[in-house]
């Protein structure tokens, strides 16, 4: 395994496509992924699993059955495994997902925002 610093940054200049989550490291089974919001995503839920969401840059939110959650900046929640949610973000958002590998984005909800699988981004 190589040991090199990753630098978001900078890999996130080098997309604009919306709603397709970039891998940029593993640990162990989880991965670690980069993605540009914008809009509303699906409502869905992750029946096998946790999902992090940390604000990198601008504001989201995630709308839950019985509230909505705001995040900013630095902010980040974890959406506990089988619970129904929907992301969004009025402008532009660059969040870091932490989740397990294989995770389909959509859950079982599937439609035009799937995003594909294993896509990783590394500096030129």
């Amino acid at each position: 395994m190589k040991i090199q610093k990753v630098d978001s940054t900078q890999l996130l200049r080098l997309f604009t496509d919306h709603w397709a989550p970039k891998i940029i490291a593993e640990l162990n089974d989880y991965q670690i992924k980069l993605v540009k919001i914008q809009g509303d995503f699906v409502w869905h839920a992750h029946e096998d699993t946790d999902e992090l969401f940390f604000v990198l840059e601008g504001e989201m939110g995630i709308e839950l059955k019985e509230k909505t959650l705001f995040l900013s900046k630095g902010e980040m929640v974890v959406v506990p495994k089988g619970v129904l949610h929907k992301p969004f973000a009025r402008e532009e958002c660059h969040v870091m997902l932490i989740e397990p590998r294989g995770v389909v984005n959509t859950g079982k909800a599937g439609g035009d925002k799937t995003a594909a699988q294993d896509v990783w981004i590394t500096p030129p």
